[in-house]
């Protein structure tokens, strides 16, 4: 069983930064990539970032330049650096894990439980 736990969310105003951490644990094959998707109110949920194992990175257009995704193999842990929040970037942002299929049996994807970003303006 894997369980991701994210912290950091919270209330920031427009220009503001934060950092989000997810932290992945229990029983883990290899890790292929990590992700971060966020959910506003009353919209699909959408891909902000993602990192693969090698470290290749992908943001979506509207984070480009402001966020920054990383991540610690060693400590199965992603993070997001948030700059120059909008409040169009308010939104329950989640954790999502990928195993490599390589390595393992069933299941591959993994949700963290969500933390809340508020962007006043």
């Amino acid at each position: 069983q894997v369980q991701l736990v994210e912290s950091g969310g919270g209330l920031v105003q427009t220009g503001g930064s934060l950092g989000l951490t997810c932290v992945a644990s229990g029983v883990i094959s290899t890790i292929d990539s990590l992700s971060w998707y966020r959910q506003a109110p009353g919209n699909q949920r959408e891909l902000v970032a993602s990192i693969a194992h090698g470290g290749t990175t992908d943001y979506a257009d509207s984070v480009k330049g402001r966020f920054t995704i990383s991540r610690d193999n060693a400590k199965n842990t992603v993070y997001l650096q948030m700059n120059n929040l909008k409040p169009e970037d308010t939104a329950v942002y989640y954790c999502r894990l990928r195993l490599d299929p390589l390595y393992t049996l069933g299941r591959l994807y993994y949700w963290g439980q969500g933390t809340q970003v508020t962007v006043s303006s």
